[in-house]
């Protein structure tokens, strides 16, 4: 039986994904919802997969995602996630995960995906992955952390706030900035936001 944990900081959507893998026949061996939680129950439980959300309490999925394959070349890697940015996809492999699933799609490709990861983890698959690459051959360079900071920026968070959110210094956080504004030619926060909604680099 394939051996499951779900990370996710939604306890309504570890639930679900929980009685609907259940039923598949996959064997849930924990739950985490911060990427703390998610590190601890790895080790504690030894998963075929992990199902991990980009988004998470104490720092983000990316680094989850490293972190993971950094320790294990077999594990299998889903990310599950409502971002349908080209940009988080290609991350999100350069990371090491095995396939990028969207909350909306069906639970038909969760499943392919979860078995795919299983079977090839060397291997990347996800909708749209040839257009992503294309789309993003100007996608300005940016590393997974400064997609992390500029991520939160829509939501108009303090250089403090995203720090504690990232869980680094605010020192840090403004190196990011200042990367961001350089990659994307911009000089402020405002046209950030605008520039990488016209990209696509994060949503609306």
């Amino acid at each position: 039986m394939k051996r499951v944990l779900i990370i996710d900081d939604h306890a309504v959507v570890r639930e679900g994904l929980k009685a609907a893998l259940i039923r598949h026949g996959y064997e849930i061996v924990a739950e985490a919802a911060s990427q703390a939680e998610g590190r601890a129950q790895i080790a504690h439980t030894n998963p075929d997969v992990i199902i991990v959300d980009l988004h998470l309490p104490e720092g983000s999925g990316f680094d989850l995602i490293s972190w993971a394959r950094g320790i294990s070349k077999s594990i299998g890697i889903v990310v599950l996630t409502l971002s349908d940015s080209d940009s988080h996809l290609l991350a999100a492999m350069k990371a090491g995960a095995n396939a990028y699933i969207l909350k909306s799609a069906p639970l038909t490709e969760l499943i392919a995906a979860i078995d795919y990861s299983i079977q090839s983890p060397r291997s990347f698959s996800a909708n749209g992955i040839a257009g992503a690459i294309a789309a993003t051959t100007e996608s300005f360079h940016l590393t997974a952390r400064e997609f992390d900071v500029l991520y939160l920026l829509p939501s108009g968070a303090s250089t403090e706030r995203i720090a504690a959110d990232l869980y680094v210094s605010q020192a840090t956080i403004k190196t990011h900035l200042a990367a961001i504004f350089r990659k994307l030619e911009v000089t402020n926060r405002t046209a950030a936001v605008t520039k990488a909604r016209k990209h696509n680099l994060v949503n609306e």
